[in-house]
């Protein structure tokens, strides 16, 4: 495990302190977050048509953006998953490349860039 160094204030004292804290005990301290992911990520994996889901066990799950970069979460949600799970390189370059790629075809979406995310639930 990772250790790293934080400053805060105590709640107790009401004074700065700095305490040491592990990867292992971020990802606890996360672990309500980190359940509901896992949550989505299997109803997403019940959802996958059989002919992506064949694609998603040969290649695996690739992670991007920040919370990626959790040490440790792939881990978890390979042995949640039994699929094979990574990070992607330069994470949170890939969500800014995704983002301003949707965001320079915005025109060509249905009402001049509005996107009805409520047609696309329970899919």
């Amino acid at each position: 495990a990772m250790t790293m160094e934080v400053k805060g204030r105590c709640l107790i004292q009401g004074l700065p302190k700095n305490i040491t804290l592990t990867s292992k005990e971020m990802l606890e301290a996360m672990m309500e977050p980190i359940s509901a992911i896992l949550d989505n990520i299997c109803t997403v994996i019940e959802r996958t048509p059989p002919e992506l889901m064949g694609d998603i066990l040969k290649n695996g799950i690739y992670l991007a953006g920040g919370g990626s970069m959790l040490m440790g979460l792939d881990k978890l949600i390979e042995d949640v998953t039994g699929i094979k799970t990574q990070e992607v390189k330069g994470p949170i370059r890939c969500v800014a490349l995704g983002t301003g790629k949707v965001l320079s075809l915005l025109d060509s979406f249905p009402d001049g860039g509005t996107i009805d995310l409520s047609r696309y639930r329970g899919r």
